[in-house]
């Protein structure tokens, strides 16, 4: 995971999953916003009887709900876009709905499916000659992989992600790319380098006009700064800074996660009353848009903030173990270690062996090597435009 740290994008951020009628909308578009044109032009694509328009308004429909957390609405919205690119004949808007249905499924914790998804996505896309979609296809792979805590799988796959998005100039994906990066740094201890790729990321973004990646940058660094330097206030105002943008689009899973951040820094400080409100605040955000990965980390943060405030030796130790195999169920190999660094922290482990579920499904990994082998065959090809 060598960092690949040079000069900042200057590029546009667009988003280009709006697409036919709804092609105008910024990446910084609300997403009710989003919602409410997405649906005023599918009705009106589906009553033209254009089932490629359709097809198109609908991707930005389920989109919409997916970041709102309306998550049966998304699923049925995606389906119904792949059906109607289906009708249509048309693979790339087949490729576009099912790297949707890919990206909700790893939201939902259903990783099998998402590598299985986001993988028929980047075969389609390039079937049909759509190679924006083919990228932010094996991104999606790359970003499943790094999720489940499998770091040496997907860190030469972000690196090769990153370097075709400089080479185009393509700001979004470079900022993704860049938190990508620097989220698995900052998780091995790697702190400097971390904080480094975080701020270049922001500033991408910030140049670039994409909110939404201004936002995560910014939590990247108040974590970096908060655990490196014990910087409590400035991470603090880092965090109010980045949710009044998750705010202003109205992104509930990046403000859940928000407010986890904004508890571990409390946490960290200390603080250990106003952190468990943070955790529950999250806690509760995470489970009313059925984020799984989000509700595990929040339930450890809670679960060590009461500890840290009196709670029973003995009922923190069943709550970790507890959660533990949640997280083997989930299958996130980081997050599972954080749980028996807390039990060791709080002085309640080791925690009973349960045995350890592996990480990544078999599809996942043959998913992995075959994003990285087909990012290197097309370098010279417009993978990311």
């Amino acid at each position: 995971m060598a960092s690949q740290v040079s000069g900042t994008e200057r590029a546009k951020a667009s988003a280009p999953e709006y697409q036919g009628a709804l092609g105008s909308l910024s990446v910084n578009a609300s997403l009710p916003e989003v919602l409410a044109r997405g649906v005023e032009e599918l009705r009106a694509a589906e009553q033209a009887g254009d089932r490629r328009e359709t097809a198109r308004c609908g991707l930005a429909v389920a989109e919409a709900y997916r970041r709102l957390g309306r998550i049966e609405e998304a699923d049925r919205a995606w389906k119904a876009s792949y059906r109607a690119a289906r009708s249509a004949g048309h693979e790339g808007a087949m490729a576009w709905a099912l790297w949707s249905g890919g990206t909700l499924a790893r939201q939902r914790g259903a990783f099998a499916l998402a590598y299985r998804l986001l993988r028929l996505a980047a075969e389609m896309g390039e079937r049909g000659g759509d190679v924006v979609v083919r990228g932010y296809s094996l991104a999606g792979l790359a970003e499943t992989g790094r999720i489940q805590g499998d770091y040496e799988a997907v860190g030469r796959l972000h690196e090769q992600l990153l370097a075709e998005a400089r080479r185009r100039g393509e700001a979004r994906h470079t900022v993704w790319a860049l938190e990508g990066i620097a989220q698995m740094h900052r998780n091995t201890g790697s702190y400097d380098e971390a904080l480094a790729l975080f701020e270049e990321a922001a500033e991408t973004a910030l140049h670039a006009e994409d909110r939404r990646g201004w936002a995560w940058a910014l939590r990247g660094i108040a974590d970096v700064v908060s655990v490196r330097d014990g910087e409590v206030e400035r991470a603090l105002s880092l965090l109010s800074r980045a949710e009044e943008a998750c705010r202003e689009m109205q992104l509930s899973s990046a403000l859940a996660y928000n407010h986890k951040m904004r508890g571990n820094v409390l946490y960290r400080a200390g603080r250990y009353a106003e952190a468990r409100e943070l955790y529950a605040r999250a806690l509760e955000e995470f489970r009313e848009i059925e984020e799984p990965r989000g509700t595990a980390l929040s339930r450890l943060g809670l679960v060590k903030a009461r500890a840290r405030l009196g709670r029973d030796a003995a009922r923190s130790a069943a709550e970790l173990a507890e959660l533990r195999s949640t997280l083997d169920r989930i299958g996130l190999r980081h997050a599972r270690e954080m749980v028996e660094k807390a039990a060791a922290e709080l002085g309640v482990g080791p925690l009973p062996d349960a045995g350890r579920v592996p990480v990544l499904p078999a599809g996942g990994a043959e998913a992995l090597r075959g994003a990285a082998t087909e990012v290197l065959r097309v370098a010279d090809t417009e993978v990311l435009r």
